[in-house]
């Protein structure tokens, strides 16, 4: 089933989100107004796409992520994507074109230490550029790719854009820790 662009939208707002919210502040996050968002919220539910876990609450279900066009990642998928990198395929920090910052980081988690050491210029370069969403994407990680492009879109800076960034990598490497443990408990 097709999304229409707004839906789309708000769906994907919850998706980043990761978390169950009001509606006010998905027509926040989305930009849009309040009755609009409301509206799509309603219809995404009755899709199955969104549930309410709490009154007024609303978060996206494991359906509305299909809904994504996400491929879903296994225990060696995860495996994968958590795995330490040579030097030549880690993601090295850079100040500006030509201005290699000397910090790389070798592996999802080892990336998560590094966004909190860099300069926030060097985030945002990186983010204007679509660096970030390349390495990931490479790393075999669609969804934290297209995550941190949503984040891009925002056009959020300094330091809002290292925690909400933080946040996304943060917890997209706690998903697919869990999902590399569940496998290999199931396996």
């Amino acid at each position: 089933m097709r999304l229409s662009p707004v839906k789309r939208l708000v769906l994907e707002t919850m998706w980043v989100l990761d978390n169950p919210a009001k509606a006010v502040y998905i027509a926040q996050e989305v930009g849009l107004g309040f009755p609009s968002v409301m509206m799509h919220i309603i219809g995404l539910s009755r899709m199955g796409f969104v549930a309410t876990p709490e009154k007024s609450y609303y978060t996206i279900t494991e359906n509305g992520k299909k809904a994504l066009g996400f491929p879903e990642i296994n225990g060696e998928m995860a495996q994968q994507i958590l795995e330490y990198l040579p030097a030549e395929k880690s993601f090295h920090f850079y100040a500006d074109v030509g201005k290699p910052l000397d910090m790389f980081a070798a592996s999802l988690q080892d990336f998560c230490d590094k966004i909190l050491k860099v300069d926030t210029s060097s985030i945002e370069f990186h983010i204007d550029r679509g660096d970030f969403e390349a390495w990931f994407a490479g790393l075999g990680d669609m969804e934290l790719a297209r995550k941190t492009l949503l984040v891009k879109e925002r056009k959020t800076s300094g330091d809002e854009l290292r925690r909400k960034f933080c946040e996304i990598v943060k917890r997209r490497y706690g998903e697919l820790l869990k999902i590399r443990r569940d496998a290999t408990v199931s396996g």
